[in-house]
């Protein structure tokens, strides 16, 4: 079931990717970067039941992954990183809280409106602590393959 998830959010990722008009050869690592982010999502949620805590360890992640393989390819971390958000992005929330909103049910609209804004800064947070870390640590990953 895992590797069908990993499969899916591969191509997804890479879908998202071309959409968007990444490198053809960037394609299968903005792919991977999304498919990893995504089984962390599922490893941290098994262990953990917070969608939240889940979203901000996948997206630390995929932002450590972003940067290193952004440095082994000598390319902006953006390129990754953008597309490798995809899997993560609050989607259904979104929809679910727009959904109660128009049809009046203000409790549901409020349950779903937190849970999405709380796994959007869990998403933002998780960017934010990725790129804390030196920049000189990618930079020697990069000097090493090149």
């Amino acid at each position: 079931m895992m590797l069908v998830q990993f499969l899916v959010s591969l191509v997804a990722t890479l879908s998202f990717a071309a959409l968007f008009s990444a490198p053809k050869s960037e394609l299968f690592f903005c792919g991977l970067t999304g498919a990893i982010g995504w089984i962390v999502y599922l490893l941290f949620l098994n262990f953990n039941d917070s969608i939240t805590i889940a979203n901000l360890t996948a997206t630390f992640a995929l932002t450590v992954i972003s940067r290193t393989i952004a440095s082994l390819r000598k390319n902006p971390v953006t390129v990754y990183l953008i597309s490798g958000t995809f899997p993560l992005v609050p989607g259904a929330g979104i929809y679910y809280t727009s959904y109660y909103f128009i049809m009046n049910e203000m409790s549901q609209c409020s349950k779903y409106g937190m849970e999405t804004v709380k796994v959007a800064g869990a998403i933002v947070l998780g960017i934010i602590f990725g790129f804390a870390l030196p920049q000189v640590w990618f930079n020697a990953l990069g000097k090493k393959a090149g």
